[in-house]
């Protein structure tokens, strides 16, 4: 069976996997192990399975994978209003690939330059390198925010602004740990809690009114 591999990685594995045989055919074989674990680790992370899409109304799903780390009440600078934030800590075995958690047109893509502290702390949403989008569904707006971690030095995000994305599509990813967060309207219905764990475009995460 074939593993669906993010466009991304192809420029680390292709090198890796040259190196690996290169050094299968040397005197120094017992590097090509090392070489070969290192390309096994680099599939792993960026593999970019196909996932299974709900189409209930309202549905708001997961844009990645991992472990739900905080669920709080605030007021990002990006957005007029206090919005519940649900952040996700993914870790170097999760997959990396960010999915859109509802359909609609990007408004606002932004960049920020920042620290590279650790993606579960408290303070990462605000300080932390980051790529953030808004999404509007035609009745709501819905913030979405890949941040860098202690490892993560490359954010990616496809998404342009005036694009439209259905429920689920692939706009991103983040090289090698990190934290994706996720900002709903007060009157969502939230359907996780601290400790679950999700997988990106598949893990229902709630409702919008």
């Amino acid at each position: 069976m074939r593993i669906p591999i993010a466009s991304d990685g192809y420029r680390f594995i292709i090198p890796l996997l040259i190196i690996t045989v290169v050094l299968a055919l040397s005197p120094w074989i017992w590097l090509a192990g090392v070489s070969g674990l290192l390309l096994l680790f680099v599939l792993n992370f960026f593999r970019d399975p196909e996932r299974t899409i709900p189409n209930d109304e309202g549905v708001v799903v997961s844009p990645g994978d991992g472990k739900v780390v905080e669920i709080v009440e605030e007021k990002d600078p990006l957005l007029d209003e206090t919005y519940r934030r649900i952040s996700i800590f993914l870790n170097v075995f999760n997959v990396h690939v960010q999915r859109t958690p509802v359909a609609g047109r990007i408004e606002k893509v932004q960049y920020n330059k920042g620290k590279f502290l650790n993606a579960a702390s408290h303070k990462a949403s605000l300080d932390n390198e980051q790529s953030s989008m808004i999404i509007h569904t035609g009745r709501e707006k819905v913030l979405v925010k890949q941040i860098a971690g202690l490892i993560a030095r490359r954010i990616v995000c496809w998404a342009k602004e005036g694009d439209n994305y259905s429920l689920g599509q692939r706009f991103g990813l983040i090289r090698f740990g990190s934290r994706v967060d996720l900002f709903l309207p007060l009157n969502a219905e939230i359907k996780v809690s601290l400790g679950d764990h999700v997988s990106g475009g598949s893990s229902v995460i709630g409702y919008l009114k």
